[in-house]
């Protein structure tokens, strides 16, 4: 059941992640008694793929017992090597039952599971932690019989039981295009283009409803003017990853991108939740007041979605081969989920409310205008979360490697969707012709009762 548990943790997290970011992978592991640690994600290498792997400051410890001291015994069963997504599941299982995947290539009845590129009986293991490093250059296409590229994740392995290991390891997966060296997976490299491209149009959609709001101005509520930041922060934020994938591709690091990356989509993320909270309260349309009820919600809703953007800028810094690694994914995954949960929650309330209003309100009429809306805009709210959320990560999942591309335009061009959507619902009318239109007096004071009332 156990390991039946890990399988299910290992794929879901694999289906979570948004396109392999190719960087150098360095990573130090110190006392591990893992029997199986993922160096690298799921990386699709060309028909030139290539792969550095640099290991120092190896030490193998016998469990309770001391280091161990000998160069060659049980140095077979502990090494590296390249396996497919598809096979990861079934080496798990080959682990629980006592084989080594290290063995894999070696047993006609699982080759094909995983390809070993060494195991340290075969290289000068370092004892001493000041004698260096050992260094091991691979091309595919001389390890892999008839190959024509192909997608791999980089794993260690300890097959050696009652065991511990040290090593630093650093990892580079790269593409060698004609003369120049790409640090980008294949299906990863249309990136850029898509990231700038969603910027060209975010960009416009923004200067679109800044002038619309300009236009309108006596007809125009503070969300307009957040609206217009927030599409101003997504344009941002598709600018700086289009940035950061292309010196990814070049360099094999973000050389800061990424940082404005983290900070632009953390206030995109904030503002996003905040501005459909209030949309779907009604504010400064219905009425001039934010209820106590969604005050609180708010104040959830904002510190989960910070804490979550602060702790993807922390386990950026860090590889699958971390422990605690596939934790702070599955944490954040559920994070990310409660708080698109909780955004609904102030639209099914409007909802209850108006239909509330409906039975006992003589404006029946005006009332079920704003009942239908409220709806409209929930069911548009909760197909735009299920795309990105669940239809976005099976296209990652199901996708060949070459087109995982196709993963992260759908789901750009889903946001721009939902955004031309709710500003077409939500623009600046006349009040006459506004569907949204202010309270009366006497519904304002209704209302102010009521949230007394419900706050006494």
């Amino acid at each position: 059941m156990a390991v039946q548990i890990r399988i299910v943790l290992l794929l879901l997290v694999a289906s979570l992640i948004v396109g392999a970011q190719a960087r150098h992978t360095k990573a130090k592991i110190r006392r591990d008694d893992r029997s199986l640690i993922l160096v690298a994600q799921p990386f699709g290498f060309g028909n030139d793929g290539r792969m550095n792997l640099t290991v120092s400051n190896f030490q193998l410890w016998k469990t309770g017992t001391g280091p161990k001291t000998s160069k060659t015994s049980g140095y077979h069963r502990i090494g590296f090597f390249i396996t497919t997504p598809a096979a990861e599941a079934q080496l798990e299982l080959d682990l629980a039952e006592g084989r080594c995947p290290l063995d894999a290539q070696n047993d006609p009845s699982r080759q094909g599971l995983a390809l070993t590129l060494f195991t340290f009986d075969a290289v000068e293991v370092n004892t001493d932690k000041k004698k260096g490093s050992t260094r091991k250059d691979f091309k595919l296409n001389e390890l892999i019989e008839n190959y024509q590229g192909g997608e791999f994740s980089l794993f260690f392995a300890n097959c050696e039981p009652y065991s511990a290991i040290d090593f630093d390891v650093e990892a580079a997966l790269f593409n060698v295009r004609g003369d120049r060296v790409d640090f980008l997976a294949v299906g990863d490299d249309m990136l850029p283009f898509v990231y700038f491209l969603s910027f060209l149009l975010f960009t416009v959609l923004g200067v679109l409803w800044t002038l619309l709001v300009v236009r309108a101005k006596a007809d125009a509520h503070k969300i307009h003017y957040l609206m217009i930041v927030l599409v101003a922060f997504k344009s941002l934020t598709v600018l700086s990853q289009a940035f950061m994938y292309h010196t990814i591709s070049v360099s094999g690091d973000a050389e800061g991108w990424n940082i404005a990356f983290y900070v632009f989509t953390g206030c995109r993320s904030l503002l996003f939740f905040v501005v459909i909270i209030l949309l779907a309260t009604g504010w400064s349309y219905m009425k001039p007041f934010i209820s106590a009820r969604e005050k609180k919600l708010l104040m959830v809703v904002i510190p989960l979605q910070a804490i979550a953007n602060v702790a993807i800028i922390y386990l950026d810094e860090f590889t699958p081969a971390a422990e605690s690694w596939f934790t702070w994914r599955d944490i954040l995954h559920v994070v990310d989920i409660v708080c698109c949960c909780l955004v609904l929650f102030p639209i099914v309330w409007s909802i209850k409310q108006l239909r509330d209003a409906s039975e006992t309100d003589g404006k029946v009429v005006r009332t079920l205008v704003k009942l239908t809306l409220f709806r409209q805009f929930y069911i548009m709210v909760v197909v735009y979360i299920y795309f990105t959320r669940i239809i976005v990560y099976l296209l990652e999942s199901t996708l060949p490697f070459q087109l995982i591309w196709l993963a992260a335009a759908a789901s750009e061009a889903a946001t721009l969707a939902f955004y031309v959507a709710a500003g077409v619902a939500f623009r600046p009318m006349p009040a006459g012709a506004n569907p949204y239109f202010q309270l009366t007096e006497e519904e304002a004071i209704e209302l102010t009762k009521a949230e007394q009332e419900e706050n006494p």
